[in-house]
């Protein structure tokens, strides 16, 4: 499909399936490397659905609004792009989120402002063109991948420099996973005091599916400010991303929300022992 448009007073043929399908790659890339950098726990049909709204919103160069409208409806875009992929959690966690798409579009887009001057290629808001070819396919099929890769890479390795986060595979006993956002808290001392199993803590409403379903046990703790009974659920096996699996272990489910940039479960120091 494709149309003419007046570019300074010329007319130039655009072909809007094309113009989509890069503006949904690019989206696609955005997001995924968020998601990594973050690591999100997001399937890719919730990515691949926040990658079409900001496909279509090409669309919207095309309305007759003005520089700040035009800005606003970005901005909303973008917001909604970010639900849709990662979901909401609470406000420091949309911001977060919403804070690295834009990182990395500046990065990604400050590297296609770069060739479009080494280059001369002429340029339309985010068209570049030269002879009937945009260098947006060459870039976005070719060099974004590897300049992300390298981003992302780097990024990690700086995260990891001053945080323990990590994935976790719940399984239960009757056949039901969970997956979950989980940070190494050092500080978590908990410990079944009959046969010494790590007890990690989870967000109520995480479990709140499956608690029906489980057996529960009471757990006494005593911490220097609080002592009582910790409700857990026994699970057949957890798996933690990049360390491995561990059986001998305690799910307390917590009560109050864990207030921690998207974080559901709490680890316990022991479980990346040997």
């Amino acid at each position: 499909m494709s149309f003419y448009y007046t570019l300074n007073g010329d007319y130039m043929k655009l072909y809007l399936d094309l113009i989509f399908t890069l503006n949904f790659l690019f989206d696609f890339l955005l997001l995924l490397v968020v998601g990594i950098i973050l690591r999100r726990n997001s399937k890719l049909s919730k990515l691949l659905l926040g990658s079409l709204i900001g496909g279509l919103s090409i669309f919207v160069l095309f309305l007759r609004i003005n520089s700040f409208e035009l800005f606003i409806l970005k901005i909303l875009i973008s917001i909604i792009m970010i639900l849709v992929a990662f979901g909401f959690k609470d406000i420091r966690y949309t911001l977060k989120n919403l804070f690295y798409l834009y990182t990395v579009s500046i990065l990604l887009g400050g590297f296609l402002y770069m060739l479009n001057l080494e280059f001369s290629y002429k340029q339309d808001g985010l068209i570049f063109y030269h002879d009937g070819l945009s260098i947006n396919w060459i870039v976005l099929l070719i060099f974004s991948p590897v300049i992300l890769y390298v981003y992302v890479k780097q990024a990690i390795n700086l995260k990891n420099n001053y945080s323990n986060y990590y994935l976790v595979d719940i399984y239960f006993k009757d056949g039901n996973k969970l997956k979950v956002s989980a940070f190494l808290d050092t500080g978590n001392k908990l410990i079944d005091p009959y046969l010494k199993r790590p007890i990690i803590l989870v967000n109520k409403k995480e479990l709140a599916h499956n608690l029906k379903e489980q057996d529960l046990i009471l757990v006494p703790y005593d911490t220097f400010d609080n002592h009582g009974l910790l409700k857990c659920v026994i699970p057949k096996k957890i798996y933690i991303v990049g360390v491995g699996v561990r059986e001998n272990v305690l799910i307390g489910i917590s009560e109050k929300n864990i207030n921690m940039d998207g974080i559901d479960c709490i680890l316990h120091t022991k479980l990346l022992e040997g």
